[in-house]
């Protein structure tokens, strides 16, 4: 059985002047994915998430959402209902209380009685702000701010959650704390697209990713996708001896594509093409070499690492 596609583009494209802010994008995500969308500044994601959210026109091509189109007019207000979007620079009311301002929002999504006070309940647990319902927004942490806004933006239950650099200055337990609230909403059912720069973030909350470069979705493919194809596995070694001989024995070693030595320590770094069981088998072999292995560990190349060598492809 095929599963839904959540959001499917078919020639989406943005032009503002001369300028073509987005360019032929072919988008897919499934139902139930948190999907990533990384690339540099002026790369194109925030126009991509804008029509994705409705805010914006696309000059050309077609944006469907759980299979209905979605236009920007008044055809189709239901669809519109089940998005939820979070700009990067959404203006809170400072001088209203947390409870205020999210009753406000549950109003203007017209939930009614008993289910708006059961709902606002609901969510200020989520992003563990109960303890703050009765505060002035203005006396909030920025990391609280940006829960809040979250909120906000999931009020109304919707089924598809656009995120637009949603940890954008925050420190790191904010983050973390916005990372779990989300891995909470995609267990529970909801599609998310959420773009970043915190690419460790997006490596450990995503399940697919798409690169834009000038307006270019340049990739698409599951996380596990992408490192298989594009992460090479390093393993980082050292020895209580003097570096030479375990660099001779590296060099003999024909998955050994690569080494560099570490500075200070009798240490490499190795780019290996081999299996996990490959890596046990060099481990062994260098025992059996009579070398004093201290420490030996196997990783793969970042989505970071992959993200600047795509960009780096693009470029030359």
């Amino acid at each position: 059985m095929v599963k839904e596609l959540a959001i499917r583009t078919s020639g989406l494209t943005k032009q503002f002047d001369r300028h073509i802010a987005v360019n032929d994008v072919h988008l897919e995500i499934q139902a139930g994915e948190v999907y990533g969308l990384i690339g540099p500044n002026g790369a194109g994601k925030t126009t991509l998430i804008r029509m994705l959210a409705a805010a914006e026109e696309p000059t050309t091509g077609e944006i469907y959402i759980n299979g209905d189109r979605l236009l920007r007019d008044k055809s189709n207000p239901t669809l519109k209902r089940r998005l939820g979007y979070l700009p990067d620079d959404y203006p809170l009311y400072e001088d209203l209380t947390v409870w205020d301002y999210l009753d406000y929002f549950a109003r203007l999504y017209r939930l009614r009685e008993p289910r708006r006070t059961q709902r606002l309940h609901e969510v200020l647990e989520l992003i563990q702000l109960g303890n703050k319902r009765n505060s002035l927004i203005s006396t909030l942490s920025r990391g609280m701010k940006q829960r809040l806004s979250l909120a906000r933006t999931i009020i109304h239950e919707p089924i598809l959650l656009l995120l637009d650099e949603p940890v954008s200055g925050l420190d790191p337990i904010a983050r973390m704390q916005f990372r779990e609230i989300i891995k909470a909403l995609q267990e529970a059912g909801m599609t998310i697209l959420i773009s970043s720069h915190v690419l460790s973030d997006l490596a450990e909350l995503c399940t697919s990713v798409g690169i834009m470069e000038l307006g270019f979705l340049v990739e698409s493919a599951s996380l596990q996708q992408l490192y298989q194809r594009l992460s090479r596995q390093q393993i980082v070694l050292s020895t209580l001896g003097t570096i030479e001989p375990l660099l001779s024995e590296l060099k003999n070693n024909p998955l050994v594509e690569a080494w560099e030595v570490l500075p200070g320590r009798n240490s490499a770094r190795v780019n290996f093409s081999g299996k996990q069981e490959d890596c046990a088998d060099l481990l062994r072999s260098l025992i059996q070499a009579g070398i004093p292995i201290s420490n030996f560990h196997c990783t793969q190349e970042d989505l970071e690492t992959i993200f600047l060598k795509l960009g780096h492809k693009q470029a030359s």
